[in-house]
């Protein structure tokens, strides 16, 4: 019932959203109409502009009377209807009470006055709100509507919601991906823009992800769907961020809080003055149910109850666009407050995949034996094999050109084979030992190498030692950096051998490792770090972390390969998988939060004010429409604008 409710309440704002426009010229022509004549009533002569009327004086308030009746009808018809569903008063209801009272005092000016600044707040209201909203929403209106699938070797155009996973999708030059999937043939350079916020476009091979909505820029793709449409990446993000707005910050909460118990309390303080105030310290009826009005129009809320949410969902928005995805505000909040920041190693700092560091041998390394091993090691799926084809392939090694026979893989120690008539072997001291080579000339570097090594063994004899090493994230050093000048402490934990971690560790700048961690200890660190520092983020492959991510005040993962995972498991997502955006992250929360707060203290203060300056009748009642509501509701969405400058 609630949800249904809810349901009606935002389709009844969206209708009413397209009235405002008419609304606020309806007002505006009325006030200036009206205020002509008042003018030409006076004696000024105004015959250039407009004919003599006979009346003007009556004319001009019948124009008034019409425009508040008219406009104040439909502003306290929705006042009454959220009053009865939501049980609070709005602030239409506050507003359509102080034109009518101002009507009642003959203020015609000023109730009309009163209804037009409204009308014109609400509008400019709702669309800095819908410029937040739509900078996410409209990422759906880049999802193709149908799909070219693969039916039996024929293209078939279909509806993009009837396309299921596995089927095959055919994707040309210059067309958006109509689904998520997997390359299955072709190769082609994607805008991921839409997705990632990456303006530089992505290279796709066979084997890639692609994603729903993205534009194929070159080559022709064969894609293997692997979601529908409502659970496609674009939609999942599209999804969070509009949820997000129900996991509020407690500065959020504060606000609402205080809310409810500012408005009872100023209007009971308007009625006192209107009803009693008079009898206590004398003077007019009239005027003080005038300064009544002033304090009515005081208590609305907008100003007030605005300026946090849509401080912080224009934050959320705006990081979704750059691939950061902030599932509530409450993490907007808490990541302002983040004193230290703690990375997983594996897949985090580092890509999560060896690279060959070195290659050593007793003599000089001739080519032919990193040739060999890689003729051997392109059969094989295993990471170190892909190292050395890589590094092999680097080097410019003709080694697809060999001959390879009698190919046999034993898991988890190395490969052997006929390359070219010779017996290679290649794997660790196990293997070497296995296949009876002769390793003594380099069993030296192989022992005090402390990374990953593996040998190269050619005819029974070890010719060469390599180590490899995981490969440190293009970005990760200048992120340390950034944080380190925003204050923020970094610490690295890891399974990995302690001489690996510092020295990954020292060439990044970051002071605190902890190594040979099992999952629950790095659980146990993170809470020491947070008893030490305070709040505690943390950073980590959303997958193997999810523990310690959870133990985390923020947990932070790397969407990459794991972006499903990621979603679902972590508070912050960074979608492209960069560490460069956690300054930006640091940077815009803690934007964020001090914008709202700047919201809060000028709604109050600047209330305050104008109700004491009302009740001594020293403004009137259209300035403090003007100044103290729909003009400080202006301000403060404007002042939210601000984030918009904040750059990665």
């Amino acid at each position: 019932m609630a949800y249904d409710n809810e349901k009606k309440m935002e389709e009844f704002k969206e209708e009413r959203k397209e009235k405002w426009i008419l609304l606020t010229a309806i007002m505006g022509l009325t006030i200036a109409i009206a205020g002509l004549l008042d003018l030409l009533a006076q004696g000024i002569p105004l015959d250039f502009i407009i004919p003599i009327f006979n009346e003007p004086a009556s004319i001009s308030r019948v124009l008034y009377h019409i425009s508040v009746i008219v406009v104040g009808a439909y502003v306290g018809f929705i006042g009454l209807r959220e009053f009865f569903t939501e049980k609070r008063f709005s602030v239409e209801f506050l507003m359509a009470i102080a034109a009518l009272g101002a009507v009642y005092l003959d203020f015609l000016f000023e109730g009309a006055t009163v209804l037009f600044l409204y009308s014109l707040s609400e509008y400019f209201e709702d669309y800095i709100e819908d410029r937040a909203r739509k900078t996410v929403e409209k990422l759906s209106q880049f999802m193709p509507e149908e799909a070219r699938v693969v039916v039996n070797s024929s293209e078939k155009i279909i509806d993009v919601k009837e396309v299921q996973p596995g089927m095959l999708l055919l994707v040309r030059p210059g067309e958006r991906i109509a689904l998520d999937g997997t390359v299955v043939e072709g190769a082609s350079s994607v805008d991921q823009s839409l997705v990632t916020g990456e303006s530089i476009p992505v290279q796709i091979k066979t084997s890639d992800n692609v994603y729903a909505g993205t534009l194929n820029l070159s080559g022709v793709l064969k894609v293997d769907v692997t979601k529908s449409t409502e659970n496609t990446l674009v939609s999942r993000i599209v999804k969070l961020v509009v949820e997000s707005r129900k996991r509020k910050a407690s500065i959020e909460k504060l606000v609402d809080r205080f809310a409810r118990f500012y408005v009872p309390v100023i209007i009971s303080l308007s009625v006192f003055t209107a009803v009693f105030v008079p009898a206590i310290i004398g003077g007019s009826f009239n005027v003080w149910l005038y300064r009544s009005l002033i304090l009515l129009v005081i208590s609305c809320p907008s100003a007030f109850v605005i300026s946090v949410p849509a401080t912080i969902f224009t934050a959320v928005t705006l990081a979704a666009r750059k691939g950061v995805i902030i599932k509530g505000g409450v993490y907007v909040e808490k990541m302002a407050q983040v004193k230290a920041i703690i990375f997983d190693k594996t897949g985090t700092l580092t890509l999560g995949m060896p690279v060959v560091h070195d290659i050593q041998s007793v003599e000089e390394l001739d080519p032919k034996i990193l040739t060999y091993a890689a003729a051997l090691e392109q059969f094989s799926n295993h990471p170190t094999a892909q190292a050395i084809v890589r590094k092999a392939s680097e080097q410019g090694l003709a080694f697809k050109e060999l001959e390879v026979k009698d190919l046999e893989e034993i898991s988890g120690i190395g490969i052997v084979g006929l390359v070219n008539g010779l017996e290679v072997v290649v794997g660790n001291m196990e293997m070497m030992q296995k296949y009876g080579c002769n390793c003594n000339k380099i069993i030296g570097f192989y022992e005090s190498d402390e990374h990953t090594a593996i040998c190269i063994s050619v005819n029974k004899i070890g010719e060469a030692s390599v180590c490899l090493i995981d490969a440190v994230r293009g970005d990760s050093m200048e992120a340390v950096k950034a944080l380190k000048r925003t204050g923020i402490n970094t610490a690295m934990l890891t399974g990995d051998k302690r001489e690996i971690a510092e020295e990954i560790a020292k060439g990044l700048g970051i002071e605190e490792v902890y190594t040979q961690l099992l999952p629950e200890d790095k659980v146990r660190i993170a809470g020491q770090m947070k008893e030490k520092y305070g709040l505690v983020a943390m950073v980590g492959d959303g997958v193997n972390d999810a523990p310690a991510l959870a133990a985390s005040d923020v947990g932070i993962a790397m969407g990459g390969s794991g972006v499903d995972v990621a979603l679902e498991s972590a508070d912050v997502v960074l979608v492209r998988d960069e560490l460069i955006q956690l300054p930006y992250l640091v940077k815009l929360s803690r934007e964020t939060v001090g914008i709202a707060r700047q919201n809060i203290v000028a709604a109050l203060a600047i209330k305050i004010v104008l109700g004491a300056l009302g009740l001594m009748g020293l403004v009137p009642l259209w300035f403090t429409v003007a100044a103290g509501d729909d003009g400080l509701t202006m301000l403060v969405l404007l002042n939210t604008l601000r984030l918009t400058r904040i750059k990665l």
